[in-house]
């Protein structure tokens, strides 16, 4: 028997309850047991132990105590020369990629919400038996670990190699559609659970693997005109020998989470492609170019933070916070590649890619707290901060994704810039950072190595700038310097007044105070209901009543003062308001020619 053995059932999809079976061949004699708290890149202590219920061991027949040692670990005094047997149940019911879920309709989860660490085995061969479920005939299981013993539908033994690679291969379970690819002669899978009929899997296929080719070139080289042999000699060179796509298709949400060798991804339904004559528009959707964004990203991370990934990942800690600064590099850097890798991949032309790459600009300039807080400190404070988002989370910090993404920019259009003749890029450093670190944890210093040794000269200014401290990114200057105009264009009413608000049922709800801003100034706060407001400063343009906010500009005409009646913890309030003048963004335009040293999407 293999050191480590796990049988995993759907015991009850009505309670979503999953029953497991933990087989410990040779254990110790005060043998300790625990889940982890956290998901590997997900940066947010979730306390999976919470869901874990009716706890047991035996060795034989007889019953062995359990001490429970802490929030999330357990002690089980035995026999070390008899295999320890525990049972256990896990209440799953989080419709996420990060957790667990079962229902009568589909079953999912990470092995970090299932699977007990065996302390003093991380390393030996574990193997996860996957029971079919008697009650779902149609139903199949889809994980990217590799095979012993399987049925058809995907039920049976699988294999790991050690516990990190157990819980980095999540489970998806159901009647799923599924389909699959080669990429540069990688196999690919993808399985949609909840799509509806009209959904076209041909054209999800075809789309993905364009995603897959371009990435898996990028990082080993583009060897198209070579013909497909060479291409499939490229895909020799990937970090993993198949891959799996696991997508949820709901009414509302989306996500990713990646994984060595799968992702396990959610969207809305409707951002799914559908059958020509079934779309509503024949022009690709917004939201399904944001699903390939995701796919991309996603796909992008299996060798940026799987593969190259930071001194404190190098070995994962699942029972504590694993703090790096580095996240601006991981997560970033990948957001910025995510739509290049769209664009070089055919699926989206310059005027999107410019049109996306303005937004994340527009992200990062309107918040405030890209004054109070440095991309490094933000990527630290992912813990607390960034996953436990509140009313002035945009006030006092920034997202190591967007301005991660800005910084690579802004280190890209400089090498083009400088190093145009040398044909230097940030692919060049890319790359070169796989063949450095690959093999090992990445600091820091490393990206400062390497871009040092392609260019000659030290960056440490730049990145002690862009990312270590808070000054704003050189933007307008590098992309004014690649052909790409910048032009000013108004803001609607709430970046005007720097307020975040909803709008339902008539009722204008303040979400957001923005820093400095006039709704500030006001005394505005967060959970306010703007009722209506006094036009003019005594009120001499009447009173009014607010049922959306960009109502203000037609209510006050040329006026710019105004009262505006809220209701606070049931009492009215009347706060002196003043409206700027005006508030711009910026809008970026893309050139009408350009070269291939000029930009990066090509």
């Amino acid at each position: 028997m293999t050191a480590i053995h796990y049988t995993v059932e759907a015991a009850d999809l009505h309670a979503h309850l999953f029953r497991v079976t933990l087989t410990i061949a040779q254990p110790q004699t005060l043998q300790t047991v625990s889940l982890p708290v956290w998901i590997p890149g997900s940066y947010l202590v979730r306390e999976f132990s919470k869901n874990l219920q009716n706890l047991s061991a035996k060795q034989g027949r007889r019953s062995v105590s359990i001490t429970q040692e802490g929030k999330c670990s357990w002690a089980i005094a035995c026999k070390s020369e008899q295999p320890l047997v525990l049972s256990y149940e896990v209440y799953a019911f989080d419709n996420s990629v990060r957790t667990a879920w079962l229902d009568s309709q589909r079953g999912f989860f990470n092995g970090t919400s299932l699977c007990l660490r065996v302390h003093g085995q991380e390393h030996a061969p574990h193997q996860l038996q996957l029971q079919a479920v008697k009650s779902q005939p149609s139903w199949q299981a889809a994980t990217g670990l590799a095979p012993l013993k399987t049925d058809k539908k995907g039920f049976g033994l699988y294999q790991a190699a050690n516990y990190d690679e157990l819980v980095d291969c999540p489970v998806e379970l159901g009647a799923f559609w599924s389909g699959s690819f080669d990429a540069c002669g990688v196999p690919h899978r993808f399985v949609v659970a909840g799509a509806l009929p009209s959904f076209d899997g041909d054209r999800l296929l075809a789309d993905t693997q364009k995603i897959c080719e371009a990435a898996i070139r990028f990082w080993h080289g583009s060897d198209k005109a070579a013909g497909k042999v060479a291409g499939k000699a490229v895909g020799k060179k990937t970090p993993h020998k198949n891959y799996l796509f696991m997508l949820n298709a709901v009414h509302d949400g989306y996500g990713g989470l990646e994984h060595r060798n799968s992702t396990a991804l959610i969207c809305k339904r409707d951002d799914l492609p559908r059958h020509a004559g079934l779309s509503a528009s024949p022009r690709k959707p917004e939201g399904y170019t944001t699903l390939l964004g995701l796919i991309s990203h996603e796909y992008f991370h299996t060798w940026n933070v799987k593969q190259l990934r930071p001194d404190a990942f190098a070995r994962y800690d699942y029972s504590q916070e694993n703090y790096t600064q580095l996240l601006w590099f991981f997560e970033g850097f990948t957001s910025y590649y995510d739509d290049i890798l769209l664009r070089r991949a055919g699926l989206i032309d310059d005027a999107s890619y410019i049109e996306l790459l303005g937004k994340t600009i527009a992200q990062v300039q309107q918040t405030p707290g890209r004054h109070v807080q440095s991309v490094a400190q933000s990527s630290f404070d992912a813990w607390v901060k960034y996953y436990r988002q509140d009313e002035n989370t945009i006030n006092a910090t920034v997202s190591y994704y967007t301005k991660g993404a800005l910084v690579a920019l802004c280190l890209d259009l400089t090498l083009r810039r400088e190093f145009k003749t040398e044909g230097h890029t940030l692919d060049t450093v890319m790359r070169g950072l796989w063949k450095r670190c690959k093999a090992g944890p990445m600091r820091e210093q490393d990206l400062l190595d390497e871009l040092q040794a392609v260019t000659g000269r030290s960056w440490a200014g730049e990145v002690q700038r862009w990312a270590h401290s808070t000054q704003e990114l050189p933007l307008r200057e590098l992309l004014t310097g690649h052909g790409i105009t910048v032009e000013a264009e108004t803001s609607g009413m709430a970046q005007r007044l720097g307020l975040r608000v909803s709008e339902a049922a008539g009722i204008v709800q303040v979400k957001v105070v923005l820093r400095g801003g006039a709704g500030e100034a006001a005394g505005l706060a967060a959970g306010d209901e703007w009722l209506g407001l006094d036009v003019g400063a005594k009120g001499q343009g009447g009173s009014w009543r607010l049922s959306k906010l960009d109502e203000l500009s037609a209510l006050l005409g040329k006026e710019r003062q105004l009262t505006a009646l809220v209701s606070r913890d049931k009492r009215l309030l009347r706060l002196p308001l003043t409206v700027p003048d005006q508030a711009s963004h910026w809008q970026l335009r893309v050139p009408k020619e350009r070269t291939a040293d000029q930009w990066p999407g090509v």
